[in-house]
């Protein structure tokens, strides 16, 4: 598939060398210009390119931006054709990684938002799993324990697309429903970065509690803290399991 990556940090980086290993044709952009992008992101060939320019001639748009900034690129997709599949993997951490956004606040969904934002129709993929987990932890298809990503949103053609992307990525892909129901997805509820396979995911998904999975998310930034200077991915994914016993 022709795809564009928006942005090129830990979540971006690793989709654009994670789906151009597959043998897509991936394009990557971040605001700062093509030549932004690290050299490690484009080793397996993906092409760095000039916003302005990639988001037409593509079948899927990738954004891997900070939660509340896709409001700016909604100029840039108002030409985009209808049938382009837009996936977001961004999530909500206010005051730590964005500011706060009051219709959230006010229990707005958050890709919810940001398909408003933007002006389309989005898929919400790849945010509930943590982007060390995504780098390292992909595996082929039919391997044991192989870890499961949710996928959530309105059309069933495009979750089908996004579902796919995912399986190339090394993670099963679980069919989350519609966006409505993707805050079961979003931090810090029981399938957020806990690293569940696909028969535990569904379970997680249905004990998710909007109350109690934003105190969880509140309290992250003291809890991350208390694990120490250098914590592992495993350390990160039990706490967040701990979180919900």
């Amino acid at each position: 598939m022709k795809i564009t990556v928006i942005g090129a940090g830990a979540i971006g980086g690793n989709l654009a060398v994670k789906l151009s290993t597959a043998g897509h044709d991936v394009q990557v952009a971040v605001t700062r210009g093509p030549e932004a992008v690290k050299a490690e992101v484009l080793e397996s060939g993906a092409r760095a390119v000039d916003l302005t320019d990639a988001v037409q001639g593509r079948d899927v748009i990738i954004l891997a931006i900070p939660f509340g900034a896709a409001g700016k690129l909604a100029g840039l997709f108002a030409s985009v054709p209808a049938d382009t599949v837009i996936i977001d993997t961004a999530n909500y951490y206010p005051g730590v990684l964005s500011g706060q956004i009051e219709a959230v606040d006010n229990g707005q969904v958050e890709s919810v938002y940001t398909a408003e934002q933007l002006g389309r129709p989005v898929i919400k993929a790849w945010n509930a799993a943590l982007a060390e987990t995504q780098r390292t932890r992909g595996v082929p298809a039919g391997t044991p324990g192989r870890i499961a990503i949710p996928v959530a949103g309105d059309s069933e053609e495009a979750r089908k697309v996004a579902m796919s992307l995912v399986d190339d990525t090394g993670f099963d892909p679980y069919d989350a429903g519609v966006l409505a129901d993707s805050w079961r997805q979003q931090p810090m509820g029981p399938a957020y970065c806990t690293e569940l396979t696909l028969d535990e995911l569904p379970a997680a998904l249905a004990a998710a509690d909007p109350v109690k999975d934003r105190a969880v998310r509140d309290s992250m930034p003291e809890r991350f803290a208390a694990l120490g200077a250098d914590p592992t991915v495993d350390d990160v994914v039990e706490m967040n399991r701990a979180a919900h016993r």
